[in-house]
């Protein structure tokens, strides 16, 4: 797994935006877009979340807003959850699209190739095995409401970027 120096030496600087009401696909969709508009090459994206709470979702919008933006085709976006890595190229960005749900053991990881390519957005579901590593990354949690009527999301980070400040 590729640790760059970047990585190793994170100061621990956790940003937190404020909830974001998700529940309908509309606001899922305009939330996404604007984040789409703000990420950049090289950024990595943990989605947190329960089974069925939108990471998937969130996911699919991005990548089809970004290629909207980019005048491509818009693809299939599915959960990589039995196969564990979906790529996809829009133009020159290249998206690695992790789903860890099944990764049980940190070997494992080594033959994925995580965060070697350095310009890759790299949207990882699940990334909870990955606590002990010292990676650059936006985390979004997406919850429920208690009643499970109503979803949000909750963006932080453990560096300073515009998403989160987009969203305080």
């Amino acid at each position: 797994m590729y640790q760059n120096k970047d990585h190793i030496n994170l100061k621990h600087i956790v940003t937190k935006s404020s909830d974001i009401d998700i529940t309908d696909q509309k606001s899922l969709f305009e939330t996404t877009k604007k984040i789409s508009k703000l990420i950049k090459q090289g950024d990595n994206l943990f989605l947190y979340g329960e089974l069925g709470v939108g990471k998937t979702t969130f996911t699919r919008n991005f990548i089809n807003h970004l290629q909207h933006l980019n005048k491509t085709h818009s693809t299939e976006v599915l959960s990589p959850t039995f196969n564990i890595l979906n790529e996809y190229q829009i133009n020159n960005l290249n998206i690695k699209h992790y789903d860890l749900y099944r990764v049980k053991q940190k070997e494992e990881l080594d033959n994925l190739g995580l965060f070697e390519e350095k310009n890759a957005i790299n949207i990882v579901e699940w990334p909870e095995i990955l606590k002990s590593y010292k990676i650059k990354n936006i985390k979004f949690n997406f919850s429920y409401s208690e009643n499970f009527e109503k979803r949000s999301l909750r963006i932080s980070s453990n560096y300073n970027n515009k998403i989160v400040d987009e969203f305080k």
